[in-house]
Parts: structure tokens; C-alpha cells; sequence
């Protein structure tokens, strides 16, 4: 009996060679529009699917598939019932649909593309033939992807058909392909509604994994890393690993809280992570002079840590890199020489994220899980810029202050809470985090900085609950404070600064990071 395969795709990658082979292979070809043009373009013997079922597109195309004479060949079992309704009603099977939908992602995405034309882009027929042969596969082969083309060839010349087991597994990804379809129609749908669904009834998380880690935080605990479909250039998800050992789940932690912080500035900057916290922040007019001033911050923990630099490495900055050890180093790229000279360090990892603007892509909401459920909550994006402070002290910054309280600020805002940051004016010096009391992380940054906190700036997160760690401030010679506000205690915390004379002002934003 000869077999049959209907074609119709909007990725049309590798079809033609595709479908030369399934004609050399015995198959006799139906296809539609697009599709149907480019086969018989190519020379290749294909009905038009109106050829099949004797009624034509009709309805700008939106039916065309749509008839028993092919979802009956799709959905028919080899049963006799079913073969007795067959040879009725002239139903002919059908052994292997070949189909992906409209590109509904695409448009979406394109500038000031209307509702009516995401609308158009909604497919129908297609979804219907790939959710009938994924459930037929006891019979039926369902391709969705491109990739598998050549797998399927291969099988078809070895054993002349489709083994039960891959079918069940390209079954599987049809049904996930139209469930990412959906999903992603149901999401732009919803968003069409109005600012007040700020949030989705339905939560709905679509990401492919890339691969599986040797393990998670710990030995005993299994990982994998998975890639959000919607996330754009940019993103740490989209980078590229240029050489070294596997990522470990760590490393994607730390290389993300890395480069979450390293993005906060505009000019050349390094940043040193250690577990998701901040050991060394530096800008540079270079990315050498950044990395060293970031290094020399705190040399004891930067040992065995995350890097990321908002500029390319260049030569310069390779040479002081090779000789210490670290885990991974994320830039926005590696000069070629950079890459030939850590090339000798084998395990070190050389991530490259690129310069797309993250900012753009549709990453808008944090979500992280607790047992039994998820949270979910906007990225804290950006913060208050310095224009919109409040100096609240009698003592008033100059401009100089207010540049350098901007620095210890935007890095405060990426260490854990509770976080307190001591900075100069391009260097961390202390970093206090995680403390279960506000007053212990500024103790821990205040003496990490030592002798280098006189004249220097100190910022945190949230608000001061009293007036001790102002006070301790004090002792250790900080010239200036940055903080939210918002506390109870704030007239007696701007009393104690304005006693020992220190300048302080308020963001009036909080960024906790827990």
C-alpha cells in the first residue's frame, strides 16, 4: 500500500531535500499554499490538498485542511470498523504529517504590529492535524521540527518504517509544540485586556532545557538548567560558554548575580562575585585598571570567584587574569588574543553574553518557587535617580558625594539583604550582607574597610531602624550616607547624623534582594 505524508510548514528549513527523499522512499505527497508552491517549484511530485478533498480554500485560506478526507486519514485506526468507514466514505490513510504553525512569536514581536494581524497569525488547521497525529502515533508519525528530518529519514531507509518508540517521543513534542503555541496566544490575549490583569490567572512557564548539571547546590541534589522561550539577546541565558568545564548550578547563580550588577553602569566596570554577593566592585577607565581595583578590594574572597566585565577583555587585562583562579569570567565578549592567552587555563569558563539590550525582551517578572506554589513579582528594575534624592542632613553633598553615594547605591541594591555597602569613589571597601540585624552588616562592611572607611560613603538597601549603626558610621569616619527612609526612628536616625556630622540622604526606594 502506498504511503501517504501531508507538508505544510511556515519553517520551511531542510523541506525540500525532505521531502525529495520521502518521494524516492515510496511516499505520495499532499500539501497546501506555501508549501505545496515551493515543492512543486522544486520539481517534486505533490498534490494540493484541494486535489484530495475535492473542495477548495476558501475563507482567505483559514480553511483548508479542515475536511474528513484528511483528518480521517490522520485519525483512522487500523481497525475494521475503521476500515469499513474508510472504503465508504473513500478516506485514504495517511501516514505522516509534517507541520509547524504560523509564526504567531514573530509577529508578535515585530513593531507596532496590530491586533488584527496577530489575530491572522493564529493557526488553526495546523494545530488540529499535529494534535490528531500525535494521537494516532500508535499508527501516525507527527514531525514538527525540522531537526528531526534527517532522524526519520535515516529509520525510513534502515527499516522502512517509524519505530513505536520514536513516535511516541515526536508525539510528545507535538503535543508540547502546540501547547508553546497556545500558550503564547492565551499570554498576548490576556495582555490585550487591560493594565489591571497586571498578573495572569494562570501562570504559565514554557522554557527548553539546555542541559543537565553534574549536580545542584549540593552533591545529592540533581540539576538541569532550562532556557525561558521568550528570553531575547542579552539575556545570560542566551550567552555562549567559550571554553572551560560544564557550569555547575553555582555558577549560573553567581554569574548571574554578576552581571546583574556589572549592567548597572555605564562606564567600564568589574565585578568579583562570591555566593550571589559582591567581594570587589570597581570602575576603570580600562578593563584591567576595573578588574584590579575590583580585585584589591578584597583579594582574600576573590579567590575562586565569578568576574563579569561590561566591556571586552582585551590582552591587557588577560595577562593579569591568567595567573589567578577563577571559576568564570562573562563579558560582552573576548578579543581573540584575550581568548588565546585563557585558552592555557582549560577549566577556566569563558562566558560570552553579548550586547543585545536586555531590557527589551519580555523578562518582566521574577519567579521563584515555594513549596507547593510559586511567587511571582516584577523585575526591581533601575532605581531613583540622584536628581529625585532627598538630602535630609544640615550638612549638604557635593557633587562629588552625591556621584560616589550613586556608585555605593546601585552596587547596595545587588547584595543580600540585609545589605550594607562602604564604598569610595570607584571601589567597594566593605560589604556587609545577609545579617539577621542591620546594625551587624554594618559592623561587618565598616571593619572590612578598616582605615579606608574615613572619608567614605556607606549605603544600604533599607532604611536604618535606629540610630546605633549611624552611630557606628560615625566611629569608623564615614563622610556620607545613602539610604531609603521610611522609618519610624527617621527623625532620631537624621538627629544622630546631623550630631556627628555626617551627610545623609534619602532615596524614598527600597531594594531588598532576598
Amino acid at each position: 500500500m502506498k504511503r501517504r505524508a501531508i507538508i505544510s510548514v511556515s519553517d520551511k528549513t531542510g523541506i525540500v531535500a525532505f521531502a525529495r527523499e520521502l518521494v524516492d522512499l515510496g511516499f505520495e505527497l499532499i500539501s497546501t499554499g506555501g508549501t505545496y508552491k515551493v515543492l512543486d517549484e522544486a520539481n517534486i511530485s505533490v498534490k494540493y490538498v484541494s486535489e484530495v478533498t475535492g473542495f477548495p480554500e476558501v475563507l482567505d485560506g483559514r480553511v483548508k485542511t479542515l475536511h474528513p478526507l484528511i483528518h480521517g486519514g490522520i485519525l483512522a485506526r487500523d481497525s475494521v470498523d475503521h476500515l469499513q468507514q474508510m472504503e465508504q466514505n473513500g478516506i485514504l490513510y495517511i501516514d505522516l504529517v509534517v507541520v509547524n504553525l504560523y509564526p504567531f512569536r514573530e509577529t508578535i514581536a515585530k513593531p507596532g504590529v496590530s491586533f488584527e494581524e496577530a489575530i491572522e497569525n493564529i493557526d488553526v488547521g495546523g494545530p488540529t492535524m499535529v494534535r490528531a497525529a500525535a494521537k494516532n502515533h500508535g499508527r501516525v508519525t507527527v514531525l514538527v521540527n525540522p531537526e528531526s528530518y534527517e532522524e526519520v529519514l535515516s529509520v525510513l531507509r534502515e527499516m522502512g518504517n517509524v519505530p513505536a518508540g520514536m513516535r511516541k517521543r515526536l508525539a510528545a513534542e507535538a503535543f508540547a509544540h502546540t501547547a508553546e503555541y497556545d500558550r503564547l496566544i492565551a499570554g498576548y490575549l490576556e495582555r490585550q485586556i487591560g493594565p489591571s490583569d497586571e498578573f495572569p490567572e494562570t501562570l504559565r512557564i514554557s522554557a527548553r532545557k539546555v542541559q543537565e548539571l553534574r549536580y545542584g547546590e549540593n552533591p545529592q541534589q540533581k540539576a538541569a538548567f532550562y532556557i525561558n522561550a521568550d528570553a531575547g539577546a542579552g539575556t545570560l541565558a542566551n550567552g555562549k560558554q567559550l571554553q572551560g568545564k560544564e557550569l555547575s548550578y553555582n555558577n549560573w547563580i553567581d554569574m548571574n548575580a554578576a552581571w546583574k550588577l556589572v549592567r548597572e553602569f555605564e562606564s567600564c566596570a568589574a565585578v568579583i562575585i562570591k555566593h550571589t554577593n559582591p567581594c570587589g566592585v570597581a570602575k576603570g577607565t580600562t578593563p584591567l585598571e576595573a578588574y584590579e581595583t575590583a580585585f584589591n578590594a578584597d583579594p582574600v574572597s576573590a579567590f575562586g570567584g565569578i568576574i563579569a566585565f561590561n566591556r571586552v577583555v582585551d590582552t591587557a587585562c588577560a595577562e593579569a587574569l591568567k595567573d589567578r583562579f577563577y571559576e568564570v569570567i562573562a563579558a560582552p565578549e573576548f578579543s581573540p588574543e584575550a581568548r588565546e592567552i585563557l585558552s592555557a587555563k582549560a577549566n577556566l569558563r569563558l562566558f560570552v553574553v553579548g550586547r543585545g539590550d536586555a531590557g527589551k525582551t519580555k523578562l518582566g517578572y521574577v519567579t521563584r518557587s515555594v513549596e507547593g506554589g510559586y511567587l511571582v513579582q516584577e523585575v526591581d528594575q533601575g532605581t531613583t535617580p540622584v536628581s529625585a534624592w532627598e538630602v535630609v542632613t544640615e550638612q549638604k553633598p557635593t557633587e562629588e558625594d552625591l556621584a560616589a553615594l550613586d556608585f555605593a547605591w546601585r552596587i547596595v541594591k545587588h547584595v543580600k539583604s540585609n545589605a550594607i555597602v562602604v564604598t569610595d569613589h570607584r571601589r567597594t571597601l566593605g560589604v556587609g550582607a545577609g545579617q539577621m540585624n542591620r546594625v551587624g552588616s554594618v559592623k561587618i562592611a565598616l571593619d572590612q574597610a578598616g582605615d579606608h572607611a574615613k572619608g567614605a560613603y556607606l549605603a544600604s538597601d533599607a532604611f536604618f531602624p535606629f540610630p546605633d549603626s549611624i552611630e557606628e558610621a560615625a566611629k569608623a569616619g564615614i563622610r556620607a550616607i545613602v539610604q531609603p527612609g521610611g522609618s519610624l526612628k527617621d527623625p532620631a536616625v537624621i538627629e544622630a547624623a546631623n550630631r556627628l556630622n555626617i551627610i545623609m540622604v534619602f532615596t524614598h526606594r527600597r531594594h531588598f534582594q532576598h
